[in-house]
């Protein structure tokens, strides 16, 4: 091949569809005669086919072009998705073959979920069946919103329209509850070719698109390097040697571009700065790098930034909450239930999650839905409300796939994925955006939160004492802190009592109880003020509940909070919580145990180091 013919291939716009439809309503057929009539085939490839064929005693078939396993061969269905290749004059098409048996309808959702559009089969000798409607609520669910709807084997139906029209009918109905708009309804017969490449005279009634002109017409959606930009930060690496002060924030480029020179912001802690050099591994800086590179930028100011962060163009921010409606595909040997923790990862973010509601779920196994169930079992696809216990920065699927998409591990394992369908807002969702405005206006100094950390060996952040009275957390952050201070770190017991006799101190008992939340959100204030100038900040509280924990996490973000729980049942510990102690009888061994966490999460270095 020429180097100017591969170039123009290289070049060629690319989409994935998928094939779907039930049982026997001839999806390898459709697909074999789309490899047929398009020239794709291996030369040779049909001629021996149908000499196998004519060998066999048996008729040749356009799905016996893709069937591969012997298996398929002698039961005459397809057993997995296959991935066959074609090309139009338009694009090149990478066609997605899923099974339609109900013992392999699982390996559909594997097929439909790479799919950017699809072609749904009804037969028009059969009509609609109760796996059609099954295959349409699946499409949705897997957010796949271009489809044509082939009614397949006209050749069966005598080519009549009556039959077409009523099929279109009833089947248009039905997508109209659910939500789908099918582009358009093409009455085929695929073992014939009718309107597959070509119209021919058997059906002169028919005077609309063609499958191939259908499947031209879907929307390839818009290059990558020409949507939003988003890097999730993969590491932050420091250079503190011969001179070098560089901290290189490196990922990759999931989609958009950047360039020197760009004010660029930091999801979901909302820091800004400006990008002042951009480092390609093994290459010359670059000064504006695009989707699919592997890069690393240096920042004009240094802003606090950690792995798992979006960095976006400030006019283009990604959504940010704790609430996510998603729509998830399980494969987990156990069901997915209410009150279990999962880790939810979303490019190198890492988070815990819990269901907050199941709305609905299908069995992708046999189609059967249900918006009673109270779990979601393997092989399941629902529709959930997902909470995590941080904030975390995404995009819903149909405006930016990669940061849309995600997985669910449990004990190390991946045990289902899923995709963003909506951002609901949350408790601090209006906190959240005064929060992003004030680190927007923020008038900082010449003295860097970079550089305080490395004048003081330690990252800044909020450690944060609650449990009952009397449990001894006041005492235990008292002896926290002293080993700290002499073990050479910056910190300050910022004491919940303390705020209030001071702002506090314009409020009665009956205004204090009014102005709880007004009192937490001056306290959080206070608090970022203290991490702000490189202090680790150790506070404690009788009790505090989920909404006012994250409360204080986004006044503080992005530094770390760090929850410490003291309560006699481990049980009553909430879902923030860090670490959890049932009671405390020996103080050092209590602050030894935190001090480690601190380690573990990388706020120090380790306790003699920084005395050093």
């Amino acid at each position: 091949m020429s180097s100017a013919a591969s170039a123009e291939t290289h070049l060629r716009e690319q989409m994935n569809i998928v094939i779907v439809g039930h049982v026997d309503h001839g999806k390898s057929t459709l697909v074999g005669r789309l490899l047929a009539d398009t020239d794709s085939l291996m030369e040779g490839h049909e001629e021996k086919v149908r000499g196998i064929c004519e060998r066999q005693g048996k008729q040749f078939e356009y799905a016996f072009l893709l069937d591969a396993l012997a298996e398929e061969q002698e039961q005459g269905i397809t057993i997995d998705a296959a991935r066959c290749f074609f090309k139009t004059d338009k694009r090149d098409y990478i066609i997605i073959d899923a099974p339609g048996h109900i013992e392999f309808l699982k390996n559909m959702v594997t097929g439909a979920a790479r799919a950017e559009a699809a072609v749904l089969l009804i037969d028009a000798d059969e009509g609609v069946r109760e796996n059609s409607r099954r295959h349409g609520y699946l499409l949705s669910m897997l957010g796949v919103s271009q489809v044509v709807v082939a009614v397949n084997k006209m050749d069966l139906a005598d080519y009549s329209q009556a039959v077409f029209e009523r099929i279109e009918a009833e089947y248009s109905a039905f997508l109209a509850e659910i939500g789908v708009t099918p582009r358009c309804f093409v009455p085929i017969s695929a073992r014939e070719g009718d309107f597959v490449a070509a119209p021919l005279d058997n059906m002169p009634w028919f005077s609309g698109l063609t499958i191939l002109d259908a499947v031209d017409a879907f929307e390839k959606q818009a290059p990558r390097e020409n949507q939003a930009l988003r890097m999730p930060v993969q590491d932050v690496y420091r250079f503190n040697t011969h001179g070098d002060q560089r901290r290189i924030v490196a990922g990759r480029i999931e989609s958009g571009s950047v360039k020197v020179g760009d004010k660029v912001v930091f999801m979901p802690s909302a820091k800004t700065s400006v990008i002042a050099s951009i480092e390609v591994f093994s290459a010359p800086s670059s000064v504006e790098v695009h989707a699919g590179e592997s890069v690393g930028v240096t920042l004009a100011e240094q802003v606090y930034v950690r792995r798992g962060d979006i960095m976006s163009h400030v006019e283009v921010l990604p959504q940010i909450s704790t609430l996510i409606r998603a729509n998830i595909f399980w494969l987990g040997k156990e069901s997915m239930v209410f009150g279990k923790r999962y880790k939810l990862k979303l490019g190198t973010a890492s988070v815990e999650c819990e269901i907050a509601e199941i709305m609905s779920v299908l069995d992708a196994s046999n189609l059967e839905s249900s918006t009673e169930k109270e779990q979601v079992e393997r092989y399941d696809v629902a529709e959930v409300l997902l909470r995590t216990r941080n904030p975390l920065a995404f995009d819903r699927t149909q405006d930016v796939e990669h940061t849309g998409r995600f997985v669910i591990v449990d004990d190390y394992d991946i045990w289902g994925g899923g995709i963003i369908r909506d951002v609901v807002e949350d408790e601090q969702s209006e906190l959240r955006i005064a929060a992003r405005q004030r680190e927007f206006q923020w008038l900082k100094g010449l003295v860097t939160m970079a550089d305080r950390e490395f004048r003081w060996g330690h990252k800044a952040g909020l450690v944060l004492f609650s449990g009952d009275a009397g449990t001894g957390k006041a005492m235990v952050a008292r002896y926290l802190e002293r080993y700290l201070f002499d073990n050479g770190v910056a910190t300050y017991l910022l004491d919940g009592t303390n705020v209030l006799l001071g702002l506090g101190h314009d409020a009665n008992q009956a205004e204090r109880e009014e102005t709880r939340e007004e009192l937490i959100h001056r306290y959080g204030e206070i608090a970022h003020l203290f991490v702000d100038s490189g202090n680790i900040v150790i506070s404690t509280t009788n009790t505090i509940g989920l909404a006012d924990h994250q409360k204080l996490a986004t006044l503080v973000a992005p530094a770390e909070l760090l929850s410490i729980h003291i309560c006699p049942h481990h049980e009553q510990a909430p879902l923030n919580a860090d670490l959890v102690f049932s009671s405390v009888e020996d103080y050092d061994q209590v602050v030894d145990r935190i001090v480690r966490l601190l380690i573990e999460r990388e706020f120090i270095q380790s306790a003699g180091q920084v005395a050093d």
